[in-house]
């Protein structure tokens, strides 16, 4: 990001993270991620059980929560446990508090950190956005620079786990293939392991950012490596020359042409869709990743049962099942035959979960400028990915939705 902008509105965001002294409690009841809540909403909330007519007193944070354990002590008696909280899908229950990340789809609202998405998608990049959803506050030069570098030494993955690759269906799913590759490499890295290194291993900060880079690094490696095996191709070893998302189109497009350069804007149109798609609070992945860590496993193993959640139809795969339906329709003057073929019932209509499409709703200003850049790539070049590649533009949503998965 230009650090010579205005950054005053920001101040208070940076300094939430960056006080000297500042416990982590302190920390997050600073942090403006969340949009303000109108009135007073700590208190007690007064329960009558209209079954034994007692009353009861339940705590509300200053959040505007209250602990679902404290609705064990309402019972009808000694035999009775307690109440339940039934909530399928987490529609109205928060499993964690975090400053992370905050997210509106019915006001168009996504701020990383506090920071508007717009501002991220406009002037950052994917790799400095994540280090500020990891760390909380925009690197520095000198940061970025070490950050950038730390991650293209970990993008090389081990042989033994592109041959698994190869050893593949040659039409295997890409998220079939991320998932399995991505529970191997805690094969490959037995250091990252707490059931072999004891639990308190990530307790190290150093560990926890080993593990940060290694994951962001070899997410694309072997996301180029999935769909080249789609291609029928071999593996390309990743570039440490390139930024992030060029490193990704290298790996796709170069077929081993070192010299290859990919299309800048095409790169930075990627880059802005990596970073819309960074972090979106607790959402069916984020969670699965979540309760597959609090085992203690090892980080590669609880991404994969992330990918697993993602791959599902309603989940990310109903982002894939859009992308099939609009490379069906293939231009607008087909869109009245598709519709009318869907009124009776010859087609179908993909579409969105409800959830997906409100989180979509603050994406739409950003992806807008990146497909605009992409149709004026198109319009100079014939075809998005040269003519000789037009036929992998369709399969890219796969390439490009497990991608995400892991970063």
């Amino acid at each position: 990001m230009d650090r010579a902008d205005p950054a005053r509105g920001r101040l208070a965001v940076l300094s939430s993270h960056l006080a000297a002294g500042a416990g982590e409690a302190a920390a997050l009841e600073r942090s403006p991620v969340s949009a303000a809540a109108p009135g007073p909403r700590a208190g007690a909330l007064v329960v009558v059980d209209g079954r034994t007519g007692k009353r009861h007193e339940v705590k509300v944070s200053g959040d505007g929560t209250v602990r679902a354990t404290d609705f064990k002590k309402i019972t009808t008696g000694k035999d009775d446990k307690g109440l339940k909280i039934y909530d399928p899908g987490y529609l109205n229950t928060a499993p964690v508090r975090s400053s992370i990340c905050y997210i509106d789809g019915d006001d168009g609202i996504l701020r990383y950190r506090g920071y508007p998405i717009e501002e991220l998608a406009e002037s950052s990049s994917f790799v400095e956005v994540a280090y500020l959803l990891m760390y909380g506050n925009l690197p520095t030069q000198s940061q970025l620079a070490s950050w950038e570098f730390a991650i293209s030494q970990h993008s090389a993955v081990p042989q033994g786990l592109l041959d698994i690759i190869q050893s593949m269906p040659h039409d295997a799913h890409p998220m079939g293939v991320l998932a399995s590759a991505m529970s191997t490499l805690s094969v490959f890295h037995p250091d990252a392991n707490p059931a072999l290194r004891g639990q308190d291993l990530y307790k190290s900060k150093q560990v926890r950012d080993k593990q940060i880079v290694r994951v962001l690094g070899k997410a694309p490696t072997i996301a180029a490596a999935a769909y080249l095996r789609l291609a029928g191709r071999p593996p390309i070893l990743p570039s440490n020359t390139l930024s992030y998302s060029e490193n990704f189109l290298y790996m796709l497009d170069s077929l081993g042409d070192k010299s290859y350069k990919p299309n800048p804007r095409l790169a930075r149109a990627l880059d802005i869709l990596f970073i819309l798609h960074a972090e979106h609070e607790m959402n069916c992945s984020t969670a699965a990743v979540r309760h597959l860590a609090s085992s203690g496993v090892d980080v590669f193993t609880a991404l994969s049962g992330g990918v697993g959640a993602l791959y599902g139809p309603l989940h990310g795969g109903a982002n894939e099942a859009v992308l099939k339906m609009l490379n069906e329709i293939g231009s607008v003057e087909n869109i009245p035959d598709f519709i009318e073929g869907v009124k009776n019932r010859a087609r179908n209509l993909a579409r969105l979960p409800p959830q997906t499409r409100q989180d979509a709703a603050v994406q739409v200003l950003p992806c807008r400028r990146a497909a605009t850049c992409n149709a004026s790539i198109h319009n100079k070049q014939g075809a998005p990915f040269g003519p000789k590649k037009r036929a992998r533009a369709p399969e890219l949503g796969w390439v490009y939705n497990f991608l995400l998965s892991s970063i």
